[in-house]
C-alpha cells in the first residue's frame, strides 16, 4: 500500500475518532447534557465548573487520548519511511496531519452537526506525542507549558488564556525542531514538506484559537467566565464531606 493511501486512510480515521465527545458522553451518564449547562461548551473547563472537578479531569484525560492515539498510530505505522526523492520522514508529516484531523474532528464533528468542543485537550494530546517521539528534551517543553498554564489559571482564573499558554509554546518548539532537522537538506522536496508540515502546526493552533474567539471577545470586554480552580476543589471537598455524612 502506498504512503499516500495510508495517509488518507489514517487522516479520515483520525477525523472520525476526533468526533467522539467525551464531555457529552459523560454528562449523558449523569442524566444531563453539558451543552445546556454553563457556557455550553462540551469541554474540560465547563465540565469542571458544572459537574465537578473529577469529571472535568476525566474529560480532560480522555480528550488528550483522543488527540494522542491517532497521532501515535500514525507515527508507528509510518516510521522509518521517507518521501520519494527527499529525506523527509513520512512519520514527521503524518503525526501532524493525523493530529490536525483529530482536532478538527473534535471542533467540527459531523456526528454532532459540526458543533463540538474547542480542541485544547486534544491538541495537547497531539503535541505530547509529536514532541515525545523526538526525545525527552522536547517533551519537557510540553510539560513546562502545561505547568505554566495551570499556574496562570490558578492565579488569574482566565481559563481560555491558560489554554493558549498550554498549546502555543509546544507548537512553536515543534516548528523549530523541524527547522533544525531539515534546514540543511539538499532536497527541494524536503523543504516543501517541511513548509507544509509547519502549515499543519499553524493550522492546529489557528483552529483552536478560532474556536475560542468568543472567549477572547469576553476577555477584552471583561465579561469572561472565571475559572476558579480553588472553588472547584472546595466544591469537590464539600460534596465528599456531604456524601460521607449521608452514609453515616
Amino acid at each position: 500500500m502506498s504512503d499516500t493511501l495510508i495517509l488518507i486512510i489514517l487522516g479520515i480515521c483520525s477525523y472520525f475518532f476526533g468526533n467522539i465527545n467525551w464531555a457529552i458522553v459523560i454528562s449523558k451518564f449523569k442524566k444531563t447534557d453539558i451543552r445546556k449547562l454553563g457556557s455550553g461548551n462540551p469541554g474540560t473547563l465547563n465540565m469542571s465548573r458544572n459537574l465537578g472537578i473529577k469529571l472535568g479531569l476525566l474529560t480532560f484525560f480522555l480528550d488528550i487520548l483522543k488527540g494522542a492515539i491517532p497521532t501515535l498510530v500514525a507515527f508507528f505505522v509510518l516510521r522509518g519511511r521517507v518521501f520519494y526523492n527527499s529525506d523527509f520522514a513520512v512519520s514527521d508529516f503524518a503525526i501532524y496531519l493525523c493530529g490536525f484531523m483529530a482536532v478538527i474532528g473534535h471542533i467540527y464533528p459531523v456526528i454532532f452537526k459540526f458543533k463540538g468542543g474547542k480542541g485544547i485537550a486534544s491538541t495537547i494530546g497531539v503535541l505530547i506525542v509529536c514532541e515525545s517521539v523526538h526525545g525527552v528534551e522536547w517533551i519537557a517543553i510540553v510539560i513546562m507549558a502545561l505547568v505554566a498554564a495551570l499556574v496562570f489559571i490558578y492565579f488569574t482564573e482566565f481559563g481560555a488564556m491558560g489554554s493558549f499558554i498550554a498549546i502555543t509554546p509546544p507548537a512553536i518548539s515543534g516548528s523549530i525542531r523541524l527547522f533544525l532537522f531539515y534546514s540543511k537538506s539538499l532536497y527541494n522536496v524536503t523543504i516543501a514538506f517541511s513548509i507544509v508540515t509547519n502549515m499543519l502546526i499553524f493550522s492546529i493552533c489557528f483552529f483552536t484559537w478560532f474556536a475560542h474567539r468568543k472567549n477572547i471577545e469576553r476577555m477584552l470586554s471583561g465579561d469572561e467566565h472565571p475559572t476558579s480552580i480553588k472553588e472547584m476543589v472546595v466544591k469537590a471537598k464539600s460534596k465528599k464531606t456531604q456524601k460521607n455524612s449521608n452514609n453515616k
